[in-house]
């Protein structure tokens, strides 16, 4: 039951992050990066954002109607049936609002508070990932997994700034001391592409600060099913005080210097 119960939300899953992502591709309007008189870029961004989750929800309230949601942009039902949708329907609102294309809608399905599916699609890079708890990570039906391990200074990261001055401050400390241990950092704009960029092997590792259960639960998954690891500070799971998603062998190293470092506090 449990197998069957995985696959149909799977299905349920990708078909909604397929339907919102078309929604949001092809209603974005292509002058959206550019200021105008009448109405503000954000509140464009903002209403895609409502309407791209009104969709998700509408969808999962017609196939799982006994369930419940988190969403975003304020979708919050509790439902009966133990199962809950973690959704994020625009995950990278800087990079749609300016015509980038690693912006993705992240749909995760969790029971008794373990994350059970995970879908992220990213319909600029006409890539979908996918996750069923001890069934693998795919992308866009293919089996992926993590890197081999690099040595520290080798290793590529990903990682994310917040909105919040003070916090992008503290930030930005963490980042000037990391910076010379690593081979690079980068900033993709989406947690949920960054986690998946992990599971393909195109970062060794990510961090951030500052993650709502929204942007982290379905890559997350993607990750751990692609190998990584996955935590936040020593000993506790990925939160918003901090996640981290590295390979093997590289984890420990990370986590224990982003603890040192304070890249969990303001």
């Amino acid at each position: 039951m449990s197998e069957q119960l995985e696959q149909e939300l799977l299905s349920v899953a990708l078909e909604a992050a397929e339907r919102a992502g078309a929604l949001l591709r092809d209603g974005r309007p292509a002058d959206l990066g550019v200021a105008s008189t009448k109405t503000s870029p954000i509140d464009v961004v903002t209403e895609m954002d409502l309407a791209a989750e009104r969709l998700i929800t509408d969808f999962l309230a017609e196939r799982r109607p006994d369930d419940g949601v988190l969403g975003e942009e304020g979708a919050s039902t509790p439902g009966s049936s133990g199962v809950r949708w973690v959704v994020d329907p625009i995950d990278g609102t800087v990079n749609y609002l300016y015509g980038l294309p690693s912006w993705s809608v992240s749909i995760a399905a969790e029971r008794d508070g373990v994350t059970l599916v995970g879908v992220v699609a990213a319909p600029m890079r006409r890539e979908t990932y996918h996750a069923v708890l001890g069934g693998g990570a795919h992308r866009n039906g293919e089996r992926v997994r993590v890197r081999p391990t690099p040595p520290f200074e080798q290793a590529l990261l990903g990682t994310g700034f917040a909105y919040l001055a003070r916090r992008r401050a503290a930030q930005a400390e963490v980042l000037r001391t990391l910076l010379p241990r690593v081979r690079d950092i980068r900033r993709g704009g989406s947690a949920a592409i960054d986690l998946c960029d992990v599971a393909c092997g195109r970062l060794d590792a990510y961090y951030e600060r500052g993650l709502n259960p929204w942007d982290l639960a379905a890559g997350e998954l993607i990750a751990r099913e692609a190998g990584a690891l996955t935590g936040g500070r020593p000993g506790r799971p990925a939160d918003g005080d901090l996640t981290v998603a590295a390979v093997p062998g590289l984890f420990e190293e990370l986590q224990g210097l982003l603890e040192e470092l304070g890249a969990w506090h303001d």
